[in-house]
């Protein structure tokens, strides 16, 4: 429901002091889903509808930061995305390019690229890296930019790296059988040595992970938005907040 703009300020405002800030997330995931669908609806090209979306990334940082959210994990491009048509590709590839470059041009948020890297082009590995450069020293909301992510290969990837580290200590695959744990695929997430996400977000109405942080997110709270993308608002964000902090989180137990 969209409230009478005269009204809408006041209720935003209202939501936002009703947030305990002892029960709000540390972590969030969010799957910015629905670009295509709202330039199809506005009548406008993809490529602007990636641009449009990619314009509301700054905000949600912006907004996460005033809640003391600490890492917030943007799910930007999937590895399935890689087979889309090449022309649409190249478009949303420039996009990611110039938004990873103006989010570490701010100097406000310190950029973290996960994601199979090597399965993208040269110049947009060179982007991300270059963001995640100029951006290391930065003392602020961590940012992972999620671009050629699948959570099935980083799991393999995780398994591979495990192997890779003890290749050269002598021990045999029965060995590696014998003392494999969760343990050792968490150590070798992209994700490492931050928290998993408490709550992940997904706009659009899809009401669905596809493969996001899978292992991450075994004990998440999922909030699912039907705004697309390039329309969710700072209200839906507060609403998101709002669901989380009112779920009595079991942990598995």
């Amino acid at each position: 429901m969209r409230l009478p703009h005269p009204l809408y300020g006041l209720y935003e405002r209202r939501l936002a002091a009703s947030l305990p800030p002892e029960q709000l997330p540390r972590h969030i995931g969010v799957i910015l889903d629905g670009n295509r669908r709202w330039a199809r609806s506005s009548g406008v090209s993809s490529a602007h509808g990636h641009r449009r979306g990619a314009d509301k990334i700054a905000e949600l940082l912006e907004w996460s930061e005033d809640v003391g959210v600490e890492v917030v994990t943007l799910w930007m491009l999937s590895t399935d995305n890689l087979e889309r048509d090449k022309v649409e590709l190249g478009h949303l590839l420039t996009v990611i390019e110039d938004v990873v470059g103006e989010l570490a041009q701010a100097q406000r948020w310190r950029i973290q690229p996960v994601g199979a890297l090597e399965m993208l082009p040269e110049r947009t590995r060179d982007a991300l890296r270059a963001a995640q450069a100029a951006t290391v020293d930065v003392q602020g909301l961590h940012v992972n930019a999620a671009v050629g992510y699948g959570g099935r290969h980083e799991i393999a990837d995780a398994v591979r790296a495990f192997l890779r580290h003890h290749a050269g200590t002598g021990s045999s695959l029965d060995d590696l059988a014998e003392i494999f744990d969760v343990e050792h695929i968490a150590e070798h997430l992209y994700t490492k040595g931050q928290p998993d996400p408490e709550l992940v977000i997904r706009t659009s109405g899809e009401q669905r992970l596809g493969g996001f942080l899978m292992w991450q997110s075994a004990q998440s709270e999922f909030y699912f938005c039907e705004a697309y993308w390039p329309d969710f608002r700072r209200v839906d964000f507060l609403r998101a907040l709002r669901s989380y902090a009112q779920r009595e989180r079991r942990l598995g137990r």
